[in-house]
């Protein structure tokens, strides 16, 4: 029996779950379950990642304390979670005395081994909000590829890391305001004295081939960057004991949390926490995104190394969500809260449709709405709980046949199959696993189809045949469920009441079930109705939608005047001057020479085009353009430029980068009307 300890990446105690969340955690659940039914000793923690500024923002903003908020959430968290079948042995939080005493033991480790050295660094801060700038509150352009619209710690485009400072126009996310660069004191380790040790650690067949690929370039040229382990205050979160004023990065005690949440389950279950994180008995498996790779293959495996702590012994990676080809919108009301997919639909469909989707490699998944309907009804609803629908009611009296019947070895070959879906569950490849159940449904139910049951049942003579084909037929029903249990563990639950156990066990396939009283067929599934998705949807969109304030109530700031001051005053002539026209975009098109360029031809009306360069493409796509009225200059001079003449100006607001935002006609308007 293995001792196998399982976590997925903490979720940030600042938002709600919603399905792209819902990715990690389930593949997890379902490893955990599949463990749970081989015999393993398998533990399954978690924790609400509860520091930073974030956290203080938002409690700042609905008036409570840090702590109410992540008590808020905490509970919020964990009801989503339970909603969907995901189970955990403990869900704790990093703002626990146990996360801080591993705090102290891991940092201790890392002052012994001479491994934290001080800086003195310049940093981004909110000159709006008074803060120094976390790495997930800024915005900007990356420094190596030049994607726009990157976080502050790594590029998603190029996997570049880096710090705030080193982006091209930065923005706070906090104030949509332009930070300015202020010196701080930060502690750092030295990762780089491990350099030979993560060279080879993460090259020895712990990580998927993609990651340990693309973390073979961070050993190649240069040595492993120091990490900035320490924020300066105000910052809600552990301080440093030896450091006063400075506070641990929550990158730092977040997953210092996994340590943290398995001592209170210690506590809780009269365990030592030395057997399952010093211990060389114990596996530890870590499932987590592709965003966050970087973190967990290299820093946290040296602070484990240093401190004496076991390494993981694989580390699960992921790829992002997308629905409908596209990445999660607010707009188009694909950003959905896992709490609103409860309202609406079943949570087994989406364990299966993700288990469809979820391989070992680092692959995004694509959640289609169309495919999602088909696959659920004609899958589990017409290949899985028909077999049981279909023969269940005609045996109720009787029960199972007493010895199993000739079934021409279709339950042998049911039981043979469990070994290779069994290898698909501990790889990781459920789609795999998936594919291999359904395709042994698919010889199922040709069975019950020739023997035709419900014509059984009209002749009295037929009553052993009758028993004996739905006997077959409930047992390859069963022999599937077990095999799909770690997915759909409701739909096990209910199957076990059929036949009255529970089944729990792998091993419970292999041997086919006789003589035994079947209860009272009961509804398993339904299913889907595209109306109840489409009914999501749109009920997405609206929650998104920002509401409008109140008469009195708007906060808006100086800040805009204070960085750009009214110009000199002008009359009514001079403004006259400027021709200002409505227009629509009727082509748009990348300048792929120019990083800020869009090419526009904009209509006035008839046959009138003009050709406007416009810097806007950091803020809105090429083919999201075309069709909208804008408001442009219309008897500005031509201006040559390299890529062509621009003849006229579009008008725009906004400081640059993501924000620049399009002025716009109310409805109604026409191509060349003035403006004024």
């Amino acid at each position: 029996m293995r001792q196998i300890l399982v976590t997925s990446a903490l979720p940030y105690a600042n938002g709600h779950i919603h399905l792209g969340h819902l990715v990690e955690y389930l593949q997890t659940d379902i490893w955990v379950r599949f463990q749970k039914m081989m015999g393993n000793r398998c533990i399954y923690i978690c924790a609400d990642d509860t520091h930073g500024t974030a956290i203080s923002i938002s409690a700042q903003k609905q008036g409570i304390s840090e702590e109410e908020l992540i008590a808020e959430m905490s509970e919020a968290h964990q009801r989503d979670f339970a909603g969907f079948g995901i189970e955990f042995d403990n869900f704790g939080s990093t703002n626990s005395e146990e996360s801080r005493e591993v705090c102290h033991e891991i940092w201790a480790a890392l002052r012994k081994a001479d491994m934290v050295t001080e800086q003195e660094i310049e940093q981004l801060f909110d000159i709006e909000k008074g803060v120094f700038l976390a790495d997930r509150f800024v915005r900007g352009t990356c420094p190596k590829c030049e994607s726009k619209d990157q976080p502050g710690d790594n590029c998603g485009s190029c996997g570049e890391t880096y710090t705030p400072v080193d982006l091209i126009d930065p923005i706070s996310t906090l104030s949509g305001t332009t930070p300015e660069i202020r010196s701080a004191k930060h502690l750092f380790v030295q990762i780089e004295k491990l350099h030979d040790f993560l060279a080879d650690w993460t090259q020895s067949g712990t990580l998927p081939p993609e990651s340990a690929n693309y973390l073979k370039n961070f050993f190649l040229n240069e040595p492993l960057r120091d990490w900035d382990i320490s924020r300066p205050g105000p910052y809600f979160g552990f301080e440093i004991p030896d450091s006063p004023g400075n506070y641990w990065y929550v990158w730092y005690d977040a997953p210092i949390g996994y340590i943290g949440s398995t001592a209170q389950w210690c506590a809780a279950n009269g365990e030592e926490l030395d057997d399952w994180w010093k211990s060389d008995k114990t596996e530890i498996h870590h499932f987590i995104g592709k965003d966050i790779q970087y973190f967990h293959t290299l820093f946290w495996p040296a602070m484990l190394k240093t401190a004496g702590f076991n390494l993981p012994t694989k580390v699960h990676i992921h790829g992002f969500l997308n629905v409908g080809g596209e990445k999660m919108s607010k707009s188009r009301g694909t950003f959905i809260q896992a709490a609103k997919y409860l309202e609406h639909l079943n949570p087994s469909y989406l364990r299966y449709y993700y288990a469809t989707r979820l391989s070992s490699k680092v692959e995004d998944l694509d959640l289609n709405p169309e495919e999602f309907v088909t696959k659920i009804n004609s899958d589990l609803v017409g290949k899985v709980v028909n077999l049981a629908s279909r023969t269940a009611k005609f045996i109720q009296d009787v029960g199972l046949s007493e010895t199993y019947p000739d079934d021409g070895g279709l339950f042998e070959t049911f039981a043979a199959r469990g070994e290779a879906i069994a290898e698909h569950y501990e790889a990781g490849d459920y789609s795999k696993a998936m594919r291999t159940i359904m395709e042994l449904a698919d010889q199922a139910n040709p069975f019950v189809e020739s023997n035709a049951p419900w014509e059984l049942r009209k002749d009295a003579d037929k009553a052993q045949q009758l028993q004996d084909v739905c006997t077959v037929a409930l047992n390859l029903f069963r022999t599937l469920v077990i095999y799909l249990a770690p997915v759909l563990p409701d739909i096990a639950r209910k199957a076990g009441e059929l036949f009255g156990e529970e089944l729990t066990s792998w091993d419970q396939a292999q041997k086919p079930l006789t003589g035994v009283k079947i209860a009272k067929f009961q509804h398993m599934m339904q299913r889907v109705d595209p109306k109840r998705i489409g009914a999501m949807i749109e009920e997405s969109k609206e929650e998104e939608e920002t509401p409008e304030a109140p008469a009195g109530s708007w906060d808006d700031t100086g800040a805009h005047l204070e960085k750009d001051p009214i110009a000199e005053e002008i009359t009514i002539d001079d403004f006259f001057k400027t021709d200002l026209r409505v227009a629509r975009i009727v082509e748009a098109k990348e300048v792929p020479e120019a990083r800020k360029l869009v090419q526009l031809t904009l209509s006035l009306g008839g046959d009138e085009r003009r050709n406007v360069f416009a810097g806007i493409k950091s803020a809105y796509e090429p083919e999201d353009l075309v069709g909208r009225l804008v408001v442009m200059v219309a008897n500005l001079a031509p201006r040559k430029m390299k890529f062509g003449v621009s003849e006229g100006m579009i008008i725009a607001s906004g400081p640059g980068g993501k924000d620049i935002f399009l002025l716009s006609p109310d409805e109604g308007a026409e191509p060349g009307q003035r403006v004024g």
